[in-house]
């Protein structure tokens, strides 16, 4: 393999890594992994957002190379502001799902002429739907990714495009910072998750305030890149 593009290579997945830890792309993921109870199911939404990030990629670097297309300025700020109103969105309901559990009652029930109160989950019965169902678990971190993928920094990526004389060593690229994404979106949704985890089934309300935290902060960052947007 030449040297240079062993170079451009290696610079492609350092660049995927770091592409991961993007604010935009840190608060989408908190939001997703706030709403599981398990490291394993964090790092698999982590990998299928990153399959999904890939995915585009290579379906845009497609397009450049086999039609010599470029991502106008409109098209990437229109790419952006749907990013930003996922975030809200991806916020909101968030925010909606955990305030909203604080003022669930939980019903009684008799047995033996002892008087009970049980709690009834619906995050287990989402949790064991989860077990069961990995490729429904992925598709919303999967779609999430791939809009990424086509807006931000992701798209000045695509640029290199340019200066890669060989289509196929051209895709290269694309795959490796693509595999950089992924594996760098794994440990952090990893990380993310392992509040979340701690605090299951040791504390309902930490878990509920961390929830919250992550869905603001989707919130707000989605606002700020609306509002961004909107100034320029």
């Amino acid at each position: 393999m030449d040297t240079s593009l062993s170079a451009a290579l290696s610079l492609g997945f350092v660049l995927g890594l770091r592409h991961a830890l993007d604010a935009d792309h840190i608060a989408a993921v908190s939001a997703l992994v706030s709403q599981h109870r398990s490291v394993v199911r964090s790092c698999l939404l982590g990998t299928f957002w990153g399959a999904g990030h890939t995915a585009a990629l290579l379906v845009a670097a497609c397009a450049v190379i086999a039609f010599k297309l470029t991502i106008s300025a409109a098209v990437e700020r229109g790419l952006e502001t749907a990013v930003a109103c996922l975030l809200v969105l991806l916020g909101g309901h968030v925010l909606l799902k955990a305030l909203g559990s604080r003022g669930r009652h939980h019903p009684a029930h008799s047995h033996d002429g002892h008087h009970h109160r049980h709690r009834h989950s619906h995050a287990a019965v989402q949790d064991t739907e989860d077990h069961l169902h990995v490729l429904r678990l992925g598709g919303r971190p999967f779609v999430v990714g791939a809009l990424h993928g086509m807006a931000g920094s992701a798209a000045l990526m695509l640029l290199v495009l340019t200066t890669i004389a060989s289509p196929l060593a051209g895709l290269l690229y694309v795959v490796v910072f693509g595999v950089g994404a992924t594996v760098g979106m794994f440990l952090l949704s990893g990380l993310i998750g392992i509040p979340f985890a701690l605090t299951a089934r040791r504390s309902e309300t930490a878990r509920r305030a961390i929830q919250i935290f992550a869905g603001a902060a989707s919130l707000s960052i989605g606002c700020w890149l609306m509002w961004e947007l909107s100034s320029l």
